[in-house]
């Protein structure tokens, strides 16, 4: 089914840097530092949806079930990011936060093309794990609409489990989906589309706060 991009936040056009390929290296910089301050103040309004899923996974880690991100592309990256650094962080399992990204390891480094697109590849990778009712799913998606991510939030709901969302857009279909959805709306990117840039450092804030919380809880 094709997606209509006029729908999307991240995929319009930023009117601060529409002469951005023109102007000298310094302003380029100023352009995209001037846009990146913006983050912060997305995530803030997004607190009160971040907390009661920290609550969530605390109670998840006590009956020593598992947080487990899931995203394609950028977002997957973000997640496997920041689930590889808690081990060594916190001292905890490599089982307790981990990350399933479309295409598998091979995608944390290089593109797997119609990984993100299959409704069956997250299915399959939640079997994989044998995911239960007391785990937690966070899907992690600029757009919300990514089939990868919302074919296994699906599945996932489909067994009790609680499940979460990181989306950067408003009124997408994963966060509707979810029973804790994250919504931090990081508006136009610098350049129209790229959201390994506001958005990802937005969903990389959000993964920072979910999983050092959490611990910090413990």
């Amino acid at each position: 089914m094709a997606v209509d991009l006029k729908k999307i936040g991240t995929e319009q056009r930023n009117s601060n840097t529409l002469d951005i390929d023109v102007v000298s290296t310094i302003e380029i910089l100023r352009k995209i530092n001037n846009e990146d301050k913006t983050i912060a103040y997305a995530v803030e309004k997004a607190l009160p949806q971040i907390a009661p899923l920290v609550d969530k996974i605390v109670e998840a880690f006590y009956k020593d079930a598992r947080l487990i991100y899931m995203g394609a592309g950028t977002s997957g990256r973000i997640g496997v990011l920041d689930a590889s650094e808690c081990p060594p962080t916190f001292g905890v399992s490599y089982e307790t936060i981990q990350c399933l990204i479309a295409g598998g390891f091979e995608a944390v480094v290089k593109s797997v093309e119609g990984a993100e697109d299959s409704l069956i590849l997250g299915i399959e990778d939640l079997k994989k794990i044998n995911l239960t009712k007391d785990d937690i799913v966070v899907g992690i998606a600029a757009s919300g609409r990514t089939p990868y991510v919302i074919s296994a939030i699906e599945y996932a709901k489909s067994i009790g489990a609680t499940t979460g969302a990181i989306v950067t857009s408003f009124n997408s279909k994963l966060a509707s989906i979810v029973d804790y959805p994250i919504e931090a709306i990081t508006g136009e990117e610098p350049i129209t589309g790229s959201t390994r840039m506001k958005s990802g450092t937005a969903q990389k804030m959000i993964c920072n706060m979910l999983s050092t919380a959490s611990m910090i809880k413990m």
